[in-house]
């Protein structure tokens, strides 16, 4: 007898994750269908629409719920750069805590089977020590107000699980690449094609990445499968890279050669202190493993694309458009 695929709902649709997760899911020939601020005529025709404002506690779900077995949840309210709120927590809250249990709720009351909840791995923490690995079932130590309320949103609902029967699902993704990217990893891209030369000839830490094509394959696995009932989960691609290593790479899948200077860290570290830029050197030189055996030996997923794969298309769709 044939799976009948659940009726899924994803919200954050127009972003990073969520346009390609709608495409994967509309490639498949599965019905889905997103809540977004107002209509969006670059979604794809296929996915039903169900505009519901800015994210907030207030939103109306109801329409979009209606005969939903399962919600994606990736509306989020991430990193500011430059930060103009006097008090960040309070903002990040709204969004990443309030309104997700919004949205959890009247899941429940719609009858909804299954609640994804993309959290972060910064609610692990920033950084891990040689030998160390980040775990799931680790204390939590988020050290921002980002990780802090991905953190409450993860605990509150694993509360309304509890509570109602609602199935919830936890990612802690670390650092997600593909097509599109942007952030400092499209930077590094650009600096790489200029041929810039780069301080990072001499960086020893170990990262762990996540392609996108890897986290939608793992969202895809969690919509279904039984066994990810209430469970919190780290993912990656499975082969972590130095900062340097990871340079290296990116500027063979753009076809360049790197001009990487190996600068000591500690005197990088210092001239960033100076500046007020310790957490952009904190990303660059510390360590942050995460330990995705969980996710492998629970559920039976792995990895459907290389590190090598995924840095080839997500170059060849940076270089397209930067010539368009």
């Amino acid at each position: 007898m044939p799976v009948v695929w659940p009726r899924v709902l994803v919200t954050g649709a127009t972003g990073f994750v969520g346009n390609a997760l709608l495409e994967a899911m509309v490639r498949d020939d599965r019905v889905v269908s997103a809540a977004v601020r107002c209509n969006d005529a670059s979604l794809i025709e296929q996915v039903t629409q169900y505009p519901i404002g800015d994210l907030s506690s207030n939103n109306n779900f109801s329409d979009a719920l209606k005969g939903v077995d399962v919600v994606i949840h990736l509306a989020a309210r991430v990193h500011v750069i430059q930060e103009s709120s006097l008090d960040p927590l309070t903002e990040f809250r709204k969004i990443n805590k309030d309104a997700t249990l919004n949205l959890a709720r009247q899941a429940v009351e719609a009858g909804v089977k299954r609640f994804i909840f993309l959290s972060s791995i910064k609610v692990n923490g920033e950084i891990t020590q040689p030998g160390e690995v980040f775990a799931p079932d680790d204390r939590f130590v988020p050290i921002d107000p980002y990780g802090l309320s991905k953190q409450e949103a993860e605990h509150e609902l694993l509360e309304l699980a509890r509570e109602t029967g609602l199935e919830v699902v936890i990612i802690r993704p670390p650092l997600v690449y593909g097509p599109a990217v942007k952030g400092n990893f499209a930077l590094m891209m650009k600096w790489l094609i200029k041929g810039i030369p780069l301080p990072f000839g001499s960086v020893h830490n170990r990262r762990s990445l996540l392609a996108l094509d890897n986290l939608v394959s793992f969202i895809i696995c969690c919509v279904g499968h039984p066994k990810a009932a209430n469970e919190i989960f780290l993912v990656s691609d499975g082969a972590d890279v130095s900062t340097t290593e990871l340079l290296q790479k990116v500027a063979k899948a753009l076809g360049k050669k790197p001009l990487l200077l190996p600068v000591p860290v500690g005197l990088m570290r210092f001239f960033a202190r100076m500046i007020g830029r310790s957490d952009v050197a904190d990303r660059m030189f510390n360590s942050l493993r995460v330990d995705d055996s969980k996710a492998r030996n629970l559920l039976g997923w792995a990895p459907v694309i290389t590190m090598g794969e995924q840095l080839k298309i997500t170059a060849e769709t940076y270089l397209k458009r930067k010539s368009v």
